[in-house]
Formats: structure tokens, sequence, C-alpha cells
């Protein structure tokens, strides 16, 4: 099975000793964001996770880790935008995360590492060309280590709207233009561009629609001897990813990116934080009376063959 790390939180830079302490004991156990009192338990061990699939912003705090995770297969997808502290007020300097991609990508190999620059908005100070400007400025640094940059445009949810209230949708112009600009200079440096919850508008402007976590870049990860299982889009015409069994959780992402549509309140994502035990089965809190734990029926991918 895929477990997933990072649609809830950014496990890597703020709870990756929690994370390891896992792969130790052998198992997890994740919390049902919509009924609470429902505990799933995932074993962690080679003989049933074919991958780990992690989303950061900072992925410092897990590379001295690295020797943990070698029996299995990894897939890294590291955000890195142009926003300053007025918009990503706890993001560590943007150098030490570029030099972290690029040892990510030199330990671990240049198609295991992918570049996400997202969400995009617009306002005065985030403008259209300073964001080809910014990004063009990235490629010089990143293309070396990666094959694929993926790019979204900043979707209004409503947790969104209510910490980032000024936020406005991109206009369908801006998207194009963007998008074209993106597109050319991902082909002067040999970059895939991809799209993520984008549907397929911009097929005809040589973006890969396909899914940022599709069943071909995970299999690109796993190689020819997997078959993943058929699953239903959670967002048919929009999203064709294959997605993971996630262990993070809401409302405990540090970075408090204004944008996030993970947080609630920073009051809140500060409460759980304080409620986090490095060595508790659970990445907030602990069992309580009530908890009702199933174990999850999982299955490796891979195909095996004796001849």
């Amino acid at each position: 099975m895929i477990i997933q790390t990072g649609q809830r939180t950014d496990i890597p830079a703020f709870y990756s000793r929690w994370f390891i302490n896992r792969l130790k004991e052998g198992y997890v156990l994740v919390r049902n964001p919509y009924n609470p009192k429902q505990i799933t338990k995932y074993l962690l061990n080679e003989n049933v996770v074919d991958c780990f699939i992690f989303c950061t912003k900072n992925p410092r705090n897990m590379l001295p880790y690295l020797a943990y995770l070698k029996p299995y297969k990894q897939l890294w997808f590291v955000t890195i935008t142009p926003y300053g502290k007025d918009i990503e007020p706890n993001i560590v300097d943007k150098r030490k995360v570029f030099q972290d991609f690029i040892y990510l990508s030199n330990t671990i190999g240049k198609s295991n590492v992918i570049w996400r620059y997202d969400p995009i908005f617009i306002n005065d100070t985030y403008t259209v060309d300073k964001h080809i400007h910014y990004f063009e400025t990235m490629v010089k640094i990143l293309y070396a280590y990666t094959d694929v940059v993926v790019i979204s445009f900043v979707d209004l949810y409503k947790k969104v709207k209510r910490n980032f209230p000024e936020l406005k949708e991109v206009s369908a112009q801006d998207k194009l233009r963007l998008v074209k600009a993106f597109v050319c200079i991902g082909k002067q440096y040999n970059l895939t561009i991809k799209t993520c919850g984008e549907g397929h508008d911009f097929d005809a402007y040589g973006i890969d629609s396909s899914g940022c976590m599709s069943k071909d870049v995970i299999l690109n990860v796993l190689g020819p001897h997997y078959k993943l299982e058929k699953k239903s889009s959670i967002r048919p015409g929009v999203c064709d990813c294959f997605m993971g069994n996630d262990i993070g959780a809401y409302d405990s992402c540090m970075h408090l990116c204004r944008y996030c549509y993970a947080n609630t309140s920073k009051e809140k994502v500060m409460q759980n934080y304080l409620n986090h035990d490095e060595n508790s089965p659970l990445l907030i809190g602990h069992i309580e009376d009530g908890d009702v734990i199933h174990q999850y029926k999982q299955i490796s991918y891979e195909e095996i063959t004796l001849f």
C-alpha cells in the first residue's frame, strides 16, 4: 500500500522524530477527522508498505533519519514558493530548502524528488511578471535535481477565506499567461510542468495534467513489478491522482501559511502542537476512553513472480 504523509500536515518539518518512532514500533494510529472516536491502525513494515509519499516545505529535520527509510520506496514533493514571511510566516530560509532539495535528490535519486511551485495567487506584490521571474530563477537552481515541477492555482476553500480574506481567484487570463510562460521555461531546462487539480484546461499548451500523484508517477518510483489497484478520483475530471492513506492530522501544521486549506486557525494549531507526544502512536494526543481502533486491511501492490 501507499502511505501518504502530507495531505493534512507537514510531518518531515515538525514531526519527523514521531514518524521514526512509528517506524521503529511498526505501526501508527490515525484518528478519523470526521469521526474522531474512530481510529485506524496501519502497520508500518516492508511487507505491506510499498512507498512513503512525503509532502513538505522543509525536509531538513527528516534528513538525519534517511537510513531508516532505506528499505522503502520514497517519493518526495518539496514545495518552494517565492512568498515571504507575510504569507508563509514560519518557513525557513529558502536557501536552506534549496540545499536540502539537492541533498535529497543526490541521496535518493532525481526521479524521487519533485518540486512544487504552488499554490499560485496574484496580488500587488506577487504579480504575474514576478511569478515568471521567480519561477525561472528557481528553475535555474533546481533543474539538474528533478524532472518535474508541479503547479496549481489557489483554491478559495472556507478555511482559506477565513485566514486570508483579501485573497482572490486567479483570473483565466493570468492563469493562461503563467502556464504558457512556465511551459516555455520548462522546455528550456528539460522539465515537465504538471498541474495539480486544474483539470485539463491547459493540455493544448503543453501542460501535463495527468495528475501530480498519478499511477504513472508512483509506478515510476515503485518499478515494473507493481500493480496499483483501481481507485476512483476524489474530484473526477479535476484530479486524477492515486492517493495513499494519510497518517497526518488537520490543524497541526506550524508553517501557518495563510493560504493553507488544512488549518482552521493559529489557535487550533498551537493547541494541537502542544498536545503532540513523539512517543504516542497518534500524531496528536493519546488514545482516550471510547475510542474504537480497527486494523486496516493492508496489502502490497508488488506482484511476486516465481520465474
